[in-house]
């Protein structure tokens, strides 16, 4: 059956969400190594806070929740929000509520931020392996995704140098997530501060997607510096993105904040979002505003917790299997198997047979390239692990299933 109507170019030129393939495989598995592993999608494993359950209870019945908020959004959070800024990036930061509009999630912050910025036929430059909501925003618009290749050998972190050469007069952006979702990268305060000259230069945006800052605790420096009293000065090209998701495990309230110039958000972003949402949820809003100082320790201890999972996954992956960076709530870790004259097998089967015969739910790097397809053979190798989905106990799982396979499968590896 056929639609009497035609449907949109760029919607029909854009990928389908991956992650129900890999679902889709994990409904064929029979259970017979024990339950479903699901290492997929990046989800908070717990519930909120039982002070912010309590809060959003009380928010939710008061009259004041039903109501359209400001454009920008409740005042209350956007004030806490800078303090809570204060923390992660210092005390000195230069940042206020004016600089902050709310959203209906992250993904719709960057949707938002794009539909502010460019229009059909202008580029952006992403990192590749990419986050694919992403892309698929940029496809949908007809604006042109230009990939800048990350290598294992750098951890997967992207060389402003290889960026600058990308740049053309089309060119409206660049967008980078840190730490990266999908490879756990995270990337150096000096890389961050030197997209941010490279953009600044070329007077292009930076749109700095920062989803899981809340998670870095290898280093007493903030994530960057680029909020405090910098050179260039961040109004003019910086675009930050968060999203409440992860840092307070609440994804099914779809909170996101844009913090960018008050002249980008009034005369351009503000506009977009009056269409797409008119405002953001407001009864998480109400109830996080007095609440995130007495939330912060939960957070630290959350990232505490996601650190010792990704220290016991990286200890006890089985042979072969290699790490090529970790960090946030991801591992991007490169197969063992060989489908023959040195070539390894396609990451997509190898997830699909470990989800449909071992109930192990991963995500192939296909699901995070272009095209679904590596750079070279070595590069379909790689599979994100999302480690913030299970618990120690299910992480050990994991890995002993891993360590089954290759025997169960038949398959020659290079362990």
């Amino acid at each position: 059956m056929s639609l009497p109507f035609r449907l949109s170019r760029g919607v029909l030129n854009t990928i389908s969400p991956p992650i129900p393939e890999a679902y889709a495989w994990a409904e064929k598995y029979d259970f017979s190594h024990g339950p479903l592993l699901d290492m997929a999608q990046g989800v908070p494993d717990r519930p909120p806070q039982q002070i912010l359950r309590e809060g959003l209870a009380i928010a939710s019945a008061s009259p004041d929740s039903f109501g359209y908020c400001p454009p920008r959004g409740e005042l209350s959070l956007r004030e806490a929000m800078v303090q809570e800024m204060r923390k992660v990036y210092g005390e000195n930061i230069d940042v206020t509520s004016d600089d902050m509009a709310l959203t209906s999630g992250c993904n719709l912050a960057f949707v938002a931020t794009i539909m502010a910025l460019a229009d059909a036929g202008d580029e952006v430059i992403l990192p590749v392996p990419w986050y694919f909501n992403l892309q698929m925003t940029l496809s949908m618009l007809n604006i042109t995704t230009i990939p800048l290749q990350t290598r294992p050998e750098d951890g997967f972190v992207p060389s402003p140098s290889e960026c600058k050469a990308l740049i053309t007069s089309k060119t409206k952006a660049i967008a980078l997530v840190t730490p990266n979702n999908p490879t756990g990268a995270t990337y150096p305060p000096e890389i961050i501060a030197s997209f941010s000259h490279l953009a600044q230069s070329h007077n292009i945006a930076l749109i700095l997607d920062e989803t899981y800052r809340d998670f870095i605790i290898t280093t007493s420096l903030p994530p960057h510096f680029l909020f405090s009293n910098s050179t260039p000065p961040w109004r003019t090209h910086l675009i930050h993105l968060f999203s409440f998701s992860k840092s307070y495990a609440v994804p099914g309230h779809r909170l996101g904040l844009v913090a960018a110039s008050p002249l980008f958000l009034d005369s351009a972003l503000l506009t977009v979002l009056d269409s797409l949402q008119i405002c953001a949820p407001r009864p998480i809003q109400l109830a996080l505003a007095p609440l995130l100082p007495a939330l912060r320790l939960g957070i630290i201890d959350t990232a505490a917790d996601l650190a010792k999972r990704r220290e016991l996954f990286e200890r006890h992956l089985p042979r072969g299997w290699k790490v090529g960076s970790i960090g946030g709530y991801f591992a991007f870790v490169r197969h063992p198997f060989r489908r023959g004259r040195g070539k390894g097998k396609g990451a997509k089967e190898v997830c699909r047979r470990l989800a449909e015969e071992m109930g192990v739910v991963l995500l192939p790097a296909d699901f995070f390239t272009p095209d679904g397809e590596g750079e070279n053979e070595n590069e379909e190798r790689w599979i994100r692990f999302s480690v913030a989905n299970c618990d120690e106990r299910r992480i050990l799982e994991v890995c002993q299933r891993l360590e089954k396979c290759a025997a169960l499968f038949g398959w020659e590896s290079d362990a």
